[in-house]
């Protein structure tokens, strides 16, 4: 079990780019192919890894691997998700300095952007949606998409320092679900 779970998240860390956001579908396919976590347990799971400090898709890469084979677990499906960085971060500064003015090169960074935002996008909503069987809008969905836009309006309308619209977001969380 412990290979298995290093090893699928080596392969994650090494197909996935754009960010932790970008990676969660990816880990998604992987733990439900596994057959690791009802669907369910990986929302609260991604959940809970996007609460914690660092990369949210470390800190799930870690939760999934505890919660399927206690401390080794969580070990080894972190050192599988942070290798892959570590080698190519490593790779890729020694050969960037000599390619970062090529007019190509940069062209390929901007053409990653909408993809990357296409994977956080469909994170987004495969997540807030990914409840199992019940209707496309419940009002579980409705509340989530109720904080959702209060997030937004907070941060982008009223300029409010990221740890007030996550305070509010919680105490909106308690009155909509408790």
């Amino acid at each position: 079990m412990l290979w298995s779970l290093f090893i699928t998240f080596l392969k994650i860390g090494f197909i996935s780019f754009g960010g932790g956001y970008a990676m969660i579908p990816v880990i998604q396919h992987e733990v439900e192919r596994h057959q690791w976590l009802q669907p369910e347990a990986f929302n609260h799971a991604v959940t809970l890894a996007g609460t914690g400090p660092g990369p949210i898709a470390t800190n799930c890469a870690t939760l999934i691997g505890f919660g399927i084979a206690g401390v080794p677990g969580a070990i080894a499906a972190t050192l599988g998700m942070v290798v892959p960085s570590l080698i190519l971060i490593i790779i890729l500064a020694a050969f960037l300095y000599k390619w970062h003015n090529n007019k190509w090169f940069k062209s390929s960074f901007y053409g990653l952007r909408p993809v990357v935002t296409g994977f956080i996008v469909f994170a987004a909503i495969r997540f807030g949606w990914s409840v199992g069987d019940k209707p496309l809008i419940s009002w579980h969905q409705a509340g989530m998409l109720a904080i959702t836009i209060g997030v937004v309006v907070g941060i982008v309308k009223y300029k409010l320092h990221p740890f007030v619209v996550i305070a509010l977001a919680g105490m909106m969380g308690i009155v909509f679900f408790n």
